[in-house]
């Protein structure tokens, strides 16, 4: 019992110290090291004259216009510059060497290096051929980056890359030549190729790397700024595009007034590391899930347009589906269903759509004491499955699953939006896309504001987690010495009894 007891004192104690304060944002002020662990918050819909009127900005094409003139920009040759499929990923092309070699690179929010693949693999029709380019420049240092799921490993380099939607732009950037992967590359995806987008931070391997998106920006002097345009299966096809059947728009410094209708709605960057965000409630049908609002956000909440699912917290993941499941009753599923193992299908243009209810996602707005909220459509977290063997069917994936990474708002979270990642500003702002997927009586929505108070406690503190683990290797330390004083005592006692008997 001592040997046991011992044991889980040092793995506590050694947990502790191994993970120090990891948010250097948090405040030491009297109001938050007392701040109750749990938190509701009783949100209430404001009226519209009550909105800030700095909060967001619609802008008309013709103001969009001007100012394009003026700075020298041209967003258009940028628009439909991604391409896809369903449920693995969206990728943009770009021309890596000298002389160009052009390659298809995943568009991931979700991490910070540009790499690509440099020898044959059997998921990827073309590859990146180091020895034929002039202009690349080995920087003798390996590179190992984990995902989600996956990972590679490479060799760091720089080399001249453009982009064929920006001519004349060439860049020299930090790229690895990927050399080994496991469950990396999607057969039949057709990208060879990541392009993360999220901050130095997380650039492996330390945050001396200097991301691509931080490259442009210091040498085109763009603004700091790009939007994403996913457009799902709203995506329209058309000879061009080949094998792809989703499609999108990545615009490099600015915003393009021709993607979005409506106004945005900006929620603050919380940490510059991923796109952190705060998510204050989630509701299902417009019932709330009536939840501590931290659970949605433990241990993160970002916004990941390399991750395909809206992936949830497992108490938060339960309490959704079990309201799925309520609202459709109607009908019955497969248990596989609902954590992705089983597909469901109807005749091609049956899909009962409106059995299914909407999901709607709270973030904090810039005003901290205030919310707004986004819709995740059926037609987003039910994603069309391609590959199937009936062809007068449409089948479906349940395209929400369980995190034990915090809640990642991936690409079907993000197809009914078009989503602002205003670094300049440290805010992600989101307004309804004008490609999205919808049916006769639903379609997307981004409204606000909804009041509350102190939202920003919703977010995950590392503090509270290490200050339970603290408490908890000082109660086992004590109980171990309790224990072993108790035992010594005990031998002590036994060892002397035989000696009182012979006499």
């Amino acid at each position: 019992m001592l040997a046991s007891c011992v044991r889980w004192s040092l793995f506590l104690w050694t947990w502790y110290g191994l993970f120090p304060e990891i948010n250097s944002d948090a405040t030491n002020s009297e109001q938050h090291r007392y701040a109750p662990l749990t938190i509701r918050v009783p949100l209430i819909l404001g009226l519209p004259s009550q909105r800030p009127p700095d909060l967001y900005r619609q802008d008309s094409a013709k103001a969009a216009r001007e100012r394009r003139q003026a700075r020298g920009i041209n967003f258009v040759p940028m628009v439909d510059n991604l391409r896809g499929k369903s449920g693995e990923g969206y990728y943009m092309e770009m021309a890596v060497g000298t002389p160009p070699q052009k390659l298809n690179f995943l568009v991931d929010t979700g991490s910070s290096n540009l790499a690509v693949g440099a020898v044959a693999h059997p998921f990827i029709q073309r590859y990146y051929h180091r020895s034929l380019s002039s202009s690349y420049r080995g920087l003798g240092q390996m590179v190992h980056v984990p995902y989600l799921q996956g990972r590679w490993e490479g060799q760091l380099g720089t080399e001249l890359v453009s982009l064929p939607q920006i001519r004349n732009v060439s860049l020299r950037v930090n790229i690895a030549a990927i050399t080994y992967s496991e469950r990396f590359f999607i057969s039949g995806s057709n990208w060879e190729g990541i392009l993360g987008l999220a901050y130095a931070q997380i650039a492996r391997p330390d945050e001396t790397l200097e991301p691509f998106f931080d490259t442009v920006v210091r040498q085109i002097g763009v603004p700091n700024l790009f939007s994403l345009e996913l457009c799902g299966t709203a995506y329209s096809q058309n000879y061009t595009r080949g094998s792809a059947t989703i499609g999108g728009s990545m615009i490099l410094g600015g915003v393009d007034p021709s993607l979005f209708v409506g106004e945005f709605w900006y929620t603050p960057v919380r940490q510059e590391w991923y796109y952190e965000v705060i998510i204050v409630r989630i509701d299902v049908n417009g019932q709330d899930l009536g939840m501590d609002c931290k659970e949605y956000n433990n241990d993160k909440s970002i916004v990941d347009s390399g991750t395909t699912n809206l992936r949830l917290p497992h108490k938060v993941f339960q309490a959704v589906v079990n309201s799925i499941k309520d609202v459709s009753s109607t009908q019955q599923f497969p248990s596989g269903f609902w954590v992705g193992e089983k597909l469901v299908c109807w005749l091609t243009g049956t899909t009962p759509w409106p059995i299914f209810p909407v999901i709607s996602l709270y973030l904090m707005s810039e005003n901290k004491n205030q919310s707004f909220r986004i819709s995740i459509l059926p037609q987003q977290y039910l994603r069309l499955v391609e590959k199937v063997a009936s062809a007068g069917d449409d089948c479906y994936k349940f395209a929400i699953s369980e995190s034990d990474t915090g809640t990642v708002m991936g690409a079907i979270a993000m197809e009914g939006f078009y989503v602002v990642f205003d670094r300049q500003r440290q805010r992600i702002g989101f307004a309804v896309s004008s490609c999205h997927a919808h049916d006769e009586l639903r379609r997307a929505f981004v409204e606000g504001p909804y009041h509350g108070v102190n939202l920003e406690d919703c977010g995950y503190s590392a503090k509270v987690e290490e200050s339970a683990l603290k408490i908890a290797a000082y109660v086992m330390v004590s109980i171990c010495a309790i224990v072993a004083v108790l035992l010594c005592l005990r031998r002590s006692f036994r060892s002397a009894a035989p000696a009182t008997s012979d006499h």
